[in-house]
């Protein structure tokens, strides 16, 4: 199972034919671990990774460190829960190291991102800070190296 994992978290638009012919075994057999798989939610979700700067579509992603006093009994998971159900939340990871939280979002623009940030999120209850940085630029996600096309034109003189 292991493997079928890796394939589908590579490349989920395999058939369950290549995948068949990948693992040396039959299309019923990946569909039946496909759907015992989906059924126990190791596998969560199927999607493909797009490069959005080569889209019409104009987004800003930050990560947020979030500093948090954890509930008695709750830990975490409460204001983790109250945080990923922002619909502009993409991300939310328990942390170790200097913040408990990182939380990353989606926004169509900056300003639209400090609003979220100053207004639902560091009004959370048993938040204690926040502080946000902005993706310049993706080099690589999931793996995936992203296209670099542009050409560098630093340290040549224009006239």
């Amino acid at each position: 199972m292991k493997k079928l994992l890796e394939l589908l978290e590579k490349d989920c638009s395999l058939s369950d034919q290549q995948l068949a012919l990948m693992l040396n075994t039959t299309e019923d057999d990946i569909k039946a671990k496909k759907e015992e798989l989906e059924k126990n939610k190791t596998i969560l979700s199927y999607g493909a990774l797009v490069d959005w700067d080569k889209t019409e579509r104009e987004y800003v992603t930050a990560l947020i460190e979030v500093k948090v006093t954890p509930r008695h009994g709750q830990g975490f998971d409460k204001v983790a829960e109250k945080i990923y159900n922002y619909p502009e939340v993409k991300s939310v990871y328990l942390m170790s190291g200097g913040f408990d939280l990182t939380v990353i979002i989606e926004g169509r623009t900056l300003k639209e991102v400090s609003l979220f940030v100053s207004q639902k999120l560091a009004t959370l209850e048993d938040i204690t800070s926040t502080a946000t940085h902005f993706v310049l630029k993706k080099y690589k996600d999931k793996g995936v190296i992203f296209d670099n096309e542009e050409e560098d034109l630093r340290g040549f003189m224009l006239i």
